[in-house]
């Protein structure tokens, strides 16, 4: 019986051992995890910090005081706008306009 009482202890031992091993590692987990969902807190505001700060920038004023101060540009007016025709219509419509078919 003496015997059979010691390989028992040892038993015990070891599964308390493994024990408190697996409850450490399963804290360490929790531990792990919540910092991961804290990081992905912290990631999805900084996310939509951004976002706002996108639509801020890109709002139509903006964009026209940017494109006049930083790119020189000016609004289109007629005065400045220049029409093109293409080359093969351009006959045609002055064949057209001499006949009396105006194509507008």
């Amino acid at each position: 019986m003496n015997r059979l009482q010691v390989i028992l202890f040892v038993a015990l031992v070891l599964s308390g051992l493994y024990m408190v091993r697996v409850s450490y590692e399963a804290r360490r987990l929790f531990v792990e995890v919540e910092r991961a969902q804290a990081e992905e807190r912290q990631l999805e505001t900084e996310y939509e910090q951004l976002q706002v700060d996108k639509r801020a920038q890109a709002t139509p004023l903006r964009v026209e005081k940017v494109a006049r101060e930083k790119l020189a540009m000016r609004t289109a007016t007629p005065a400045v706008t220049h029409y093109v025709t293409h080359a093969e219509a351009a006959p045609a419509a002055a064949s057209g306009a001499a006949s009396g078919e105006g194509g507008r």
